[in-house]
């Protein structure tokens, strides 16, 4: 068996195409409850990267079949001894030395670039067997990486929702947000907004827990905020915003983000959540989220799961997205290898 690995790029739609069905295989192998491989969303990531970063892409032949791909991202503006990687292998074609060949052939990229550290995500266990780790687990210790940052993914069954409850939720947060306002959106960032929504982005990895993952907040401005919207376009994903408008200042001082992607209308993904640490303690996060999940589903009813990710060490966030409906579904690891 000979495994070969070559790069590709953005002009090359027949390893485009080979690597979108590798992902495919192993999105509905691995993750079946998870809404289908997006063709459109695949292509823009290689078309489109998010600005600031150098996207590299790998992929693997098994005696001439198409049978791994290695996405790797390069921070350029900050990160810049970083790198977050992606690695999907067909399962028609695992314990062949695939997945070793791809990542042994990408940290040799990693080092020609300078980067120190890369960091990937798996799950953590087995499905339904919470003290066997699965493939992706025992892969990553084999090469040294470590668990910088435990994940849990959460669901909520809209049919579930208890309408009831969010009332009382929100007539609470509302009575605690006097002095502050809702604004709603979609798509875009509207002109009058993209400063502070821009300033709170940046402020995400700063606030969220982070564990031992070593990664610095990201330097973001109005310029990196378009070019992230156009990027998130490209790839298809209808946003849903729901920003708290401090009145005094006029500033926006939180904001939250759903999205639903272009393969699958029934499923959503909870993205941001943040609040300005001047304007914490007035319920904005509970405020924001409620508001924003009612705003997706007045505009997209199909919309059956909403899946979000949560650091395990995020008290505040889990409190608020149980007291929404969202159940554990299973855990995660933020691997980090040292170079």
């Amino acid at each position: 068996m000979t495994v070969t690995v070559t790069t590709f790029g953005p002009a090359d739609e027949q390893a485009i195409d080979q690597a979108y069905r590798i992902g495919a295989a192993r999105l509905a192998a691995d993750l079946p409850d998870f809404p289908p491989f997006c063709r459109q969303r695949f292509t823009a990531m290689v078309r489109h990267p998010m600005p600031g970063t150098a996207p590299v892409n790998l992929l693997a032949h098994l005696d001439g079949e198409p049978a791994g791909h290695l996405a790797l991202d390069l921070p350029q503006l900050d990160n810049t001894e970083n790198a977050s990687a992606d690695l999907s292998v067909h399962p028609a074609y695992r314990r062949r030395g695939v997945g070793r060949a791809l990542v042994q052939h990408g940290l040799a990229v990693l080092r020609e670039h300078g980067r120190k550290r890369v960091s990937a995500m798996s799950m953590a266990h087995l499905p339904g067997a919470p003290d066997r780790p699965s493939a992706g687990a025992a892969f990553a210790t084999a090469f040294g990486a470590v668990d910088a940052l435990p994940d849990v993914r959460r669901r909520l069954d809209t049919a579930d929702l208890d309408q009831a409850k969010l009332d009382t939720l929100l007539a609470d947060a509302r009575g605690r947000a006097t002095g502050y306002e809702v604004v709603c959106w979609r798509g875009h960032t509207p002109d009058d907004l993209v400063a502070d929504v821009a300033y709170l982005d940046g402020r995400l990895l700063a606030d969220a827990p982070m564990g031992d993952l070593a990664w610095e907040p990201e330097q973001v401005d109005a310029e990196r905020l378009r070019g992230t919207e156009l990027a998130l376009a490209a790839r298809g994903r209808r946003r849903y915003h729901v920003g708290v408008r401090h009145q005094a200042s006029g500033r926006l001082v939180a904001w939250t983000l759903l999205d639903v992607g272009a393969s699958a209308d029934w499923h959503s993904f909870q993205q941001i959540t943040i609040v300005d640490p001047e304007h914490r303690g007035h319920r904005l996060g509970l405020l924001a989220k409620i508001e924003n999940l009612r705003h997706l589903l007045a505009h997209e009813p199909a919309v059956r799961v909403i899946d979000t990710f949560n650091a395990g060490s995020n008290d505040h966030m889990i409190a608020i997205n149980e007291q929404l409906g969202f159940r554990v579904m299973d855990r995660w690891s933020n691997w980090q290898l040292t170079i």
